[in-house]
């Protein structure tokens, strides 16, 4: 039913990654994907999930007393009510991001939503289900994201950042997969090769190192 989402949780935590890492948020996990990460860190939100109303999911994040929220999954925008849900966060005054996978049209998103698109690379087997199309929809409030396992994963990234994506004001994040990418070595590639994207580190990781769930 369009008034229905699939939640797999919904918690009060420190915000892990991004350019507002670092700050508190309220984390509205969505269940369902449509890709099948190999280094996925949350494939228990592949299929767990209870179904809740709109306004359950809107009284539980207003129950958690922070007005920065992110809706991610889980892919959020499999489900039909999503759209409804990051409108009634904005017109709850609340700073409303979405984190999707980038396969999926993000142009019915509503334009104060912060959308943050996580393009897929070759470690991921996942790559040829980026929307390209969505880089050309976001704006200087938005974020792009590659995450990084390897140098095949920066030399595809590096592409896109130079031959892929449109003249932009968005923010270019690349991450590094937990475990597998140094990050000093991607510091040391992203500064012999002068790109201009921001690298980030997985806050939450480090902050409950071992924790594969919700804090």
């Amino acid at each position: 039913m369009e008034d229905l989402l699939s939640v797999n949780e919904i918690y009060l935590t420190i915000q892990g990654e991004g350019t507002r890492a670092g700050l508190p948020c309220t984390l509205v996990r969505l269940a369902g994907c449509n890709l099948r990460c190999a280094w996925c860190d949350t494939q228990y939100a592949w299929d767990e999930g209870e179904a809740m109303a709109l306004d359950d999911v809107c009284r539980r994040v207003a129950e958690l007393s922070c007005r920065r929220v992110e809706v991610t999954g889980g892919e959020p925008l499999l489900q039909e009510a999503t759209p409804a849900l990051l409108c009634r966060l904005c017109d709850a005054g609340c700073e409303t991001l979405l984190e999707t996978n980038g396969s999926l049209d993000i142009g019915l998103v509503d334009p104060r939503v912060v959308r943050i698109v996580d393009f897929k690379c070759p470690s991921s087997t996942q790559q040829h289900a980026n929307r390209w199309a969505n880089a050309d929809l976001l704006t200087c409030r938005d974020e792009l994201k590659f995450v990084l396992a390897d140098r095949a994963d920066y030399e595809f990234a590096r592409h896109a950042v130079r031959n892929r994506l449109p003249p932009r004001g968005f923010v270019v994040l690349f991450s590094v997969v937990h475990g597998r990418l140094p990050p000093a070595r991607l510091a040391e590639w992203i500064l012999s090769d002068g790109l201009d994207v921001r690298l980030q580190l997985p806050l939450h990781r480090i902050i409950w190192p071992g924790r594969r769930r919700r804090v």
